[in-house]
C-alpha cells in the first residue's frame, strides 16, 4: 500500500490530496498560521512520499541544498525586496495626503453624476502600491464624503472603489499574490503587468462598475453621523501633492518594468538595452520610485529623515508574515515538484484534456473558498501548478495568463471566512447579509470576468 502510494501516479495524487486536506484543516479547525500549517503539510507530503530526510532538511554532514532551504530561498530572493519597497511606497504615499489628493481632485473632475466612477479610479490608481485593507482604511472617509454629497446609497460608492483596491490587490505587482505566483512559474512582472490589466480593467468595468452601479441603487446603506469625521476638502491646498506627481511616482516603477520586458525586442543589440533592463528590473525600479517618493512628497513637503525613517521602519513591520507565508507555499511546492505529484498530474491532465489555466482556476477557487485567504490561495495552488508547466514550453504571456486565472480564483466568493468581508462590512456600515448581496458577489463578477478574460487571450497568444 505504501509503495502504490509514493510510485504510482493515483498514489501520489491521492498523498497530494491528502496533503491539502490536511493543510485545509489546520487553518480553518486547528486555527495555525498559514505559513506553519503550510510548512508540516509540505513536510508531511515529503515524508509521505518517501523522500530522504537528507532531500527534505538537509544534515549536518550533506554539503547538498534541502528542499527546505531551497523552497524558502529560491522565492524569497525574488520577492523580498519588491513586496518591501512597495510597501514604504504605499506608505509614504498614504503620509503624504498622496490618496485624499487623488481621490478630491478625480471627484471634482469627474463631477457628481460620475462619482462613483472616480471613487473606483481612485482605488484602481491608489490600489496599485499599497494594500487592501490600507486602501480602505485611508479612502473609506472619502467615501462617506462623497455619498452624503450625493445623497445617495454609500454603497455605490464603496463597490467600484472596492473592485479597483480588489483588482490591482489580485492582478498586479507589487502586491504579494501576483509576485509570488511570477516567482514561482518564473514570469516577467512585465508580461504580468500587460496581462493583469488585460484581465483586470474589463473585471473592474464589470464588476465596479455596472454591477455597482445596479446594486447600489437597490441596497440603500446611509452614511452614519459618526462616521463623518474628515473635512469635505483638503486642509491645505497648497501644501498637498499635484496629482500629477502622485500619478507619476505610481506609475514610474510600472513604466520601468515595461520598459526592460518589451526593451529586448525594440531595442535589441542597442547600447540603450543595458541600462533599460538595469533600471527595469523590479527591485531597482521601485527603489528609484521610493527615493522619488521620500524627496518629493517627504523631504520637500517638510518630512524630517527621522520622521521618514519611523514611517519606513513601522509600515515593515506587517510583511514578515506575508513573506512566511509566500516562502512556506513555495517550499510546499518544492515538495510537490520533487515527489513526482507534478507528473502525475500532468499525466490525469493529458488523459483528461483539461487545460492547465482551467485547472488552475478552479485549484484556486477550492483553496479560496475553503480557507479565506486570497494570498494562501495563490501561493499554494502556484505551487501546485509550477510541476505542470515547468517542461511544456509556454511563452511568457501564456504563463503569465495561468498566473492571472490562479490570481482570479483566489478573489471568488468572499465570504465569512475572509477578514476582508468583515472589513467591508464594518468601514460601509453594511450587515452580513447586505455584505454577502454586494461584496460576496462584487468579487465572484471580479473572479469570472477575470478568468474569462485571461482564458479567451489564451487562445489568441
Amino acid at each position: 500500500m505504501i509503495d502504490w502510494l509514493q510510485h504510482q501516479t493515483g498514489g501520489l495524487l491521492v498523498l497530494c490530496g491528502l496533503a491539502i486536506a490536511v493543510l485545509l484543516l489546520l487553518i480553518i479547525k486547528v486555527k495555525l498560521e498559514p505559513f506553519i500549517a503550510l510548512l508540516i503539510s509540505g513536510l508531511l507530503l515529503a515524508l509521505g512520499a518517501g523522500l530522504s530526510v537528507e532531500q527534505i532538511v538537509g544534515t549536518a554532514l550533506s554539503s547538498k541544498t534541502s528542499l527546505l532551504e531551497t523552497g524558502f530561498a529560491g522565492i524569497l530572493g525574488h520577492i523580498t525586496p519588491i513586496i518591501g519597497l512597495g510597501t514604504v511606497l504605499g506608505a509614504i504615499l498614504e503620509a503624504s495626503g498622496g490618496a485624499d489628493v487623488l481621490t478630491h481632485r478625480l471627484l471634482a473632475r469627474f463631477g457628481e453624476r460620475r462619482a462613483p466612477l472616480a471613487m473606483g479610479l481612485a482605488g484602481l490608481i491608489f490600489g496599485i502600491p499599497v494594500f487592501f485593507d490600507i486602501g480602505i482604511f485611508v479612502l473609506a472617509p472619502l467615501v462617506y464624503i462623497a455619498a452624503r454629497r450625493g445623497r445617495r446609497s454609500m454603497v455605490l460608492y464603496a463597490l467600484p472603489l472596492l473592485a479597483g483596491l480588489s483588482v490591482t490587490h489580485a492582478f498586479l505587482p507589487p502586491h504579494p499574490g501576483p509576485v509570488a505566483v511570477a516567482g514561482l512559474l518564473g514570469i516577467d512582472l512585465g508580461w504580468l503587468i500587460v496581462m493583469g490589466l488585460a484581465c483586470g480593467i474589463p473585471a473592474f468595468l464589470v464588476a465596479g462598475v455596472a454591477w455597482g452601479s445596479w446594486i447600489g441603487k437597490r441596497v440603500v446603506i446611509e452614511v452614519p453621523d459618526e462616521f463623518i469625521v474628515a473635512p469635505d476638502e483638503p486642509a491645505d491646498e497648497r501644501s498637498a501633492p499635484s496629482l500629477g506627481l502622485v500619478s507619476l511616482i505610481i506609475a514610474s516603477p510600472l513604466l520601468l518594468i515595461l520598459l526592460a520586458t518589451f526593451g529586448s525586442v525594440w531595442w535589441k543589440g542597442s547600447a540603450v538595452l543595458p541600462v533599460v533592463t538595469f533600471l527595469g528590473t523590479p527591485a531597482v525600479a521601485l527603489t528609484i520610485a521610493v527615493l522619488l517618493a521620500m524627496w518629493l512628497l517627504g523631504t520637500r513637503r517638510g518630512m524630517t529623515r527621522a520622521a521618514l525613517a519611523d514611517l519606513t521602519s513601522r509600515s515593515l513591520r506587517p510583511v514578515g508574515m506575508i513573506l512566511l507565508v509566500v516562502g512556506a507555499g513555495a517550499f510546499f511546492g518544492s515538495v510537490i515538484a520533487a515527489t513526482g505529484v507534478g507528473k502525475a498530474l500532468a499525466t490525469t491532465l493529458s488523459s483528461a484534456g483539461l487545460p492547465i489555466i482551467v485547472l488552475a482556476y478552479l485549484i484556486s477557487c477550492g483553496m479560496r473558498l475553503a480557507q479565506g485567504s486570497a494570498t494562501v490561495a495563490i501561493v499554494t495552488t502556484g505551487g501546485i501548478v509550477a510541476p505542470l508547466v515547468k517542461d511544456l514550453h509556454y511563452t511568457q504571456g501564456h504563463l503569465a495568463l495561468i498566473a492571472i486565472a490562479i490570481a482570479a480564483g483566489s478573489i471568488i466568493a468572499s465570504h465569512l471566512n475572509d477578514g476582508g468581508f468583515w472589513i467591508v462590512s464594518r468601514y460601509f456600515n453594511m450587515s452580513v447579509k447586505d455584505t454577502l448581496k454586494t461584496w460576496t458577489i462584487l468579487e465572484t463578477i471580479l473572479s469570472l470576468t477575470g478568468f474569462a478574460m485571461a482564458g479567451l487571450l489564451s487562445l489568441v497568444i
